[in-house]
């Protein structure tokens, strides 16, 4: 797919990743509707970026947890641009939300992560279909970890909610397979001014450490345009035939094995 005049929408793309994702599809000539919940000035931002990489774009603001939002983004989308070809569904909740271990953690807090991800995931790809010829894109970031770890315990209502997104991409890659629309996950590592960059700064910093000590193999954390980079390629003709898959950009992170110390592993 050709990507020059395309259209797109990025959930979450006011700052972070998904402004890194925004940002790496406006250099290829997209044309994309920057989604926020609350941080407008950062969306304006963003906004700005694109237009000084010689992008069109719109900003939409939408509680993606409320199915009644997530339907007037999308006619919003359609006065906009007409049309959509890529939908890039990254947007969370703050970690306040829900971030909380599995004994304490609220049913809000716990519906929180569940509706801003699965939920949110079901009916924008139901809703973002209607508008999307054949061939079109469809990209879930997510953390796939979630779906076979426990340790990080004040994530358990958003790594449950990751590992529901993570499935849903596989059945939806069925069901659009013979329309050409391809459905797949980004499964992004530590990665700066994300998730985890919004840790207290002694925890980042720890973080940081650990994957340039040799826990990544390529000894430093993700950045937000590496992120850009892989959603961008799963965008190209050339990836059509790619879907119902999980790509993890970590760095090599994820094939490490923690049975064994570093300096075990690294010979």
């Amino acid at each position: 797919m050709p990507l020059q005049g395309k259209y797109a929408l990025v959930t979450g793309s006011s700052r972070g990743i998904g402004r890194g994702i925004a940002l790496k599809l406006a250099e290829r000539g997209v044309n994309v509707a920057v989604h926020y919940y609350t941080q407008a000035e950062a969306a304006k931002e963003t906004l700005a970026q694109i237009q000084a990489r010689g992008g069109k774009g719109a900003i939409i603001q939408a509680d993606v947890t409320r199915p009644e939002d997530i339907h007037r983004m999308f006619d919003q989308i359609k006065r906009e641009f007409g049309r959509l070809d890529i939908f890039v569904s990254n947007a969370r909740p703050e970690l306040a939300a829900f971030y909380r271990p599995p004994m304490d953690i609220t049913l809000d807090q716990w519906n929180s992560a569940i509706d801003s991800q699965a939920q949110a995931f079901l009916l924008g790809t139901q809703v973002a279909t209607s508008l999307m010829p054949d061939n079109s894109r469809i990209i879930a970031i997510s953390y796939s970890p979630s779906g076979r770890t426990g340790s990080w315990q004040p994530w358990v209502a958003m790594g449950a909610a990751k590992a529901a997104l993570d499935a849903l991409t596989r059945y939806f890659a069925v069901a659009l397979g013979r329309r050409g629309i391809t459905v797949n996950v980004i499964s992004p590592g530590a990665t700066d001014d994300s998730v985890v960059g919004r840790l207290p700064t002694e925890v980042f910093q720890a973080i940081k450490a650990w994957h340039e000590s040799g826990w990544t193999p390529m000894r430093r954390v993700g950045t937000p345009a590496d992120i850009g980079n892989a959603v961008t390629l799963l965008c190209m003709d050339e990836a059509s035939f790619i879907t119902g898959q999980t790509i993890h950009v970590d760095g090599g992170a994820s094939v490490m094995d923690p049975v064994f110390p570093l300096a075990i592993q690294q010979g």
